[in-house]
């Protein structure tokens, strides 16, 4: 599952994150680093207990919580704090895979990592390179959105962020627990609740085949999701 989310910050939510952490101190994005991630990333981050990292990631997270397509794609559980990046003059981050569980320090909150977000803050057209590839079944795919969008995919992907070679990519990027751990399952549910709505809209709410179809997509979420 591969989903782009449009507009989950509009312009003056993009313009209030990057308020927060354009005054920031950035360090070595290694700091967060597994191992085989610390030998293939060369990026600037924004230490985890900065307090504009943690006052702009409680924005995104509360964008995240107002947004349906979002919900319906992730089915959330738990979601790591949202932390931030920086690429420029060549930096780049080659293929891995993330972690499969991510600790933030000094709480020891645990999220099994099964969808990576990321939320563009800069436009495209400010800099060069910094596409974020992304290994698929259905191959390659190349993202690289407009300030204020998102996509979440895999965290199992294996995934890179290409060179940027001129300019400056800022990004947010984080990890979600989904209450459904199987990507087949949790696309099977994404797209029946799609199809739940459109015939909804169709029909209206109270058509006897739409309350079915409901009943499925509720019952088969019951049996599959961790709690």
């Amino acid at each position: 599952m591969l989903i782009a989310i449009p507009d989950l910050l509009d312009a003056s939510g993009v313009a209030a994150v990057r308020a927060f952490i354009d005054t920031a101190q950035w360090v070595d994005g290694n700091a967060t680093s597994g191992y085989q991630s610390a030998l293939a990333k060369n990026n600037l981050q924004l230490p985890e207990s900065a307090p504009e990292a943690q006052q702009a990631g409680q924005m995104i997270l509360d964008a995240l919580g107002r947004n349906p397509l979002f919900i319906a794609a992730a089915l959330p559980l738990k979601i790591f704090p949202p932390l931030f990046n920086s690429y420029a003059g060549g930096q780049a981050f080659g293929v891995h895979v993330d972690n499969a569980v991510r600790i933030q320090a000094g709480s020891g909150f645990r999220v099994r990592s099964d969808l990576s977000i990321t939320v563009f803050l800069e436009e495209p057209d400010a800099y060069e390179g910094g596409e974020l590839t992304i290994e698929t079944h259905f191959g390659v795919q190349q993202v690289k959105l407009s300030a204020g969008h998102a996509v979440v995919y895999p965290s199992s992907s294996l995934h890179r962020v290409e060179p940027v070679t001129a300019g400056r990519r800022v990004a947010s990027f984080f990890w979600i627990q989904s209450m459904i751990r199987d990507d087949a399952a949790r696309q099977i549910l994404f797209d029946l609740d799609r199809s739940v709505q459109a015939v909804g809209a169709d029909r209206g709410q109270g058509d006897v085949e739409v309350i079915r179809l409901t009943g499925v997509y509720h019952n088969l979420l019951r049996r599959w999701a961790d709690s």
